[in-house]
């Protein structure tokens, strides 16, 4: 398994343009995955070219939530690949003019070992990706409004597996230390083994993440590869 992250407001490879949002390409499963597509098409399409990445490889489009820093770029990678099957809350008031579209309401099988967690939340309903690994799951989040450790424990319930990674939008960026700390405490609770949190989570989050972590904090960034086997950062 690899993830890229494609789209984030934080940089880590020279050449690639960061900025307000978040996406990140799965590849080595069983279908090649886009999750979430940033803010601005131009950048995503951008920050893909300097990659090497082709966008008519990805089979599916996983969108988390509605809001634009995650749906942005979806009409200018549509642009240059139609024929990709789009995963989307049911509560989403627009399909996109996407040819194949999925509603998503319960967890549901998205391919081989790659889950959504179904729609969460009760105001800004949020779908997260889970992917099953030898070492346990990966949890994918775009901005975590059902609330993070919520999200985590609903994870837990569907999956009665251990989770081995988080990253993504955490959704902590006016949260006191205190209120991050309790957080971090939440995830040693269950037994979250790594955790990479990034765009919304904020910079003090980061920090805090960091530190408590410290071998077993992922830094992402645009750019950031993590994989299975060695590729820039193993996970």
């Amino acid at each position: 398994m690899k993830i890229t992250v494609i789209f984030d407001n934080y940089p880590c490879k020279e050449g690639l343009t960061p900025d307000w949002g978040f996406s990140c390409l799965i590849q080595e499963t069983e279908k090649t995955i886009l999750f979430d597509t940033g803010a601005d098409g131009n950048i995503l399409l951008s920050n893909m070219n300097q990659l090497g990445i082709d966008p008519k490889i990805v089979d599916i489009v996983f969108l988390s939530h509605e809001h634009w820093d995650h749906t942005g770029g979806l009409s200018a990678f549509l642009g240059k690949n139609s024929d990709c099957t789009l995963y989307l809350p049911k509560s989403f008031s627009t399909r996109f003019g996407a040819r194949n579209y999925k509603e998503v309401s319960e967890s549901i099988e998205i391919c081989k070992d790659v889950h959504s967690t179904g729609e969460l939340g009760t105001g800004m309903k949020e779908q997260s990706l889970v992917l099953k690994t030898e070492k346990g799951l990966v949890v994918i989040t775009g901005c975590a409004h059902p609330g993070i450790v919520n999200i985590l424990e609903r994870v837990k319930e569907i999956f009665k597996q251990k989770i081995y990674l988080v990253i993504g939008g955490f959704h902590l960026l006016d949260c006191s230390d205190s209120e991050i700390q309790k957080i971090i405490s939440d995830f040693k609770s269950l037994d979250v083994k790594l955790a990479g949190p990034s765009h919304c989570s904020g910079d003090r989050t980061i920090k805090l993440f960091n530190r408590e972590y410290r071998d077993n904090f992922v830094r992402l960034g645009v750019g950031r590869s993590l994989s299975t086997d060695c590729t820039d950062q193993e996970i």
